[in-house]
């Protein structure tokens, strides 16, 4: 298994499995079959609402001796509701209490947007902070003491622009070292990819097959299916692949670490059979031309009419 390296000499698998709409009563099974199979990095956030039986998946794996915590990186997420300092801390050690660990490998402040303590998912504007009244400048200092007091190895960010990452540089003891974004050939985030090169950041690819099973609510009419795409097939048939491989393939190849989700044993293996999978320059550059900047997770449930937050300023394009 390829891995990353963090400045401290720590490896983080570039492949992983995703949980997010991974259903209760189902990813106990998915998260036990996976680290069976071989997989040894885990993506995990409260929202998901399935940190509990992924815990349980976890503390079980580690009793059989399937693997030891040690061997296996664990992310989560700062949900938007726990961004004011003082709920920092609280939030992780729930998370950590539903995952049956003692520490995480890397927290990431899940969205630049903020919400009310009492509230889990915005109904109205009136629900949504702006980042005016919650600064993540005031966020990031609490995030900087987890690490100080070893409750998390490494800190980063998720769903950021390259401005929000800029403005949180300036004002950080210890910067971002990850930013996990919608990546994919649809949205190949050349720009972004560049940056978080020159300035020691990680990429973490969610959505890296289209997210074709996501909720209703998050599609739009006759939106693109990557899967489908003509030369992602293509390219499978060359490679004697599934489409789902070849988008993996392609996520690492570009040094980006990937996270697809199932709950389905026999894609839970070809997911990780992907990894061995070598495409070839001119594979790279027929799917480079497929750039379309499509979002399938826009951020849009963020802007509702009167809300501090508008796509403009959510992605600052």
């Amino acid at each position: 298994m390829k891995n990353i390296q963090f400045k401290n000499g720590d490896q983080m698998p570039i492949f992983g499995l995703g949980t997010w709409k991974s259903e209760t009563g189902k990813v106990y099974s998915a998260v036990k079959e996976a680290l069976r199979a071989g997989y040894r990095h885990i993506d995990c956030a409260p929202i998901y609402g399935n940190e509990v039986e992924v815990g349980q998946a976890l503390a079980d794996s580690f009793k059989e001796g399937i693997v030891s915590r040690e061997q296996v990186w664990i992310t989560s997420k700062l949900w938007n509701n726990a961004h004011a300092p003082e709920d920092v801390q609280p939030a992780l050690e729930k998370t950590l209490a539903d995952l049956q660990i003692d520490y995480l490998n890397l927290f990431l402040i899940h969205w630049p947007v903020a919400l009310k303590k009492e509230v889990v998912f915005p109904s109205s504007s009136s629900d949504l902070l702006s980042l005016t009244e919650r600064p993540i400048a005031k966020t990031w200092p609490a995030m900087e003491q987890l690490v100080e007091k070893g409750l998390c190895k490494h800190i980063g960010v998720s769903n950021f622009s390259i401005a929000k990452l800029k403005t949180l540089i300036e004002t950080a003891k210890q910067p971002p070292e990850m930013n996990q974004i919608e990546l994919h050939p649809y949205l190949q985030q050349a720009a972004m990819l560049k940056y978080c090169a020159a300035n020691n950041i990680h990429l973490t690819a969610y959505a890296p097959l289209g997210s074709a099973d996501r909720p209703a609510r998050l599609k739009t009419k006759n939106e693109p299916i990557l899967l489908e795409d003509p030369v992602i097939i293509k390219i499978a048939k060359e490679h004697n692949a599934t489409p789902a491989q070849i988008l993996i393939s392609w996520a690492i190849h570009r040094e980006t670490v990937v996270i697809p989700k199932s709950i389905t044993p026999e894609r839970i293996k070809q997911n990780l059979e992907a990894t061995k999978i070598v495409l070839s320059a001119a594979n790279m550059t027929e799917i480079e031309k497929l750039e379309r900047n499509n979002r399938y997770v826009s951020g849009n449930f963020w802007t509702m009419e009167g809300s501090p937050y508008s796509m403009a300023s959510l992605w600052d394009e």
